[in-house]
């Protein structure tokens, strides 16, 4: 048995490097910083604007990328901000053009990947936004503005400011 857990363990993903606890604290106080204030400013606007929506919930997962690995192309500000509208704009389409959700779930995901890619903006929990719209039955394209891309830009905001003041470059610059 011991024989097999060894040879078969990396299958769980024992392959991540390991990675020093202040690195760890740095992005932890990063992500609640920049969702707390993406939080905050997307509430704001809300109280502005009325409407109900102000926050999606992948944006967690994006900000897993935007702060604990800064330096992935999937954590840029194009794969952030155009992967999650259009990821939004797909699943909202699919929403107004699918009635089943069976069909219309696993459609809005796998046309925003392939929207990601045509864009060269991918970005993992955009496809989970697609799903969100999809799940939500959203049929307003708004939200694909407010709160998608403006949780989005606040997110990079956030993440380039805190990234800089704590030592890392983020975004990445053209070499």
């Amino acid at each position: 048995m011991r024989y097999y857990l060894k040879r078969y363990s990396f299958y769980l993903g024992g392959d991540q490097p390991p990675v020093s606890w202040v690195e760890r604290i740095r992005s932890v106080f990063g992500a609640l910083i920049g969702l707390g204030l993406v939080l905050l400013a997307a509430k704001y606007l809300r109280d502005l604007s009325g409407l109900d929506e102000w926050l999606m919930a992948s944006l967690g997962a994006s900000a897993l990328l935007v702060f604990a690995l800064p330096q992935s192309p999937m954590a840029q500000p194009w794969a952030v901000i155009a992967g999650n509208t259009l990821s939004a704009l797909v699943g909202i389409s699919v929403v107004h053009l699918v009635g089943e959700p069976l069909i219309a779930l696993p459609l809005a995901a796998s046309l925003s990947i392939l929207g990601m890619f045509i864009l060269r903006c991918l970005h993992p929990p955009a496809a989970a936004v697609a799903l969100i719209a999809v799940l939500g039955g959203v049929v307003h394209y708004r939200y694909a503005f407010f709160p998608v891309m403006v949780d989005s830009i606040l997110l990079v905001m956030v993440g380039a400011i805190y990234s800089n003041l704590t030592g890392k470059k983020y975004p990445n610059r053209p070499s």
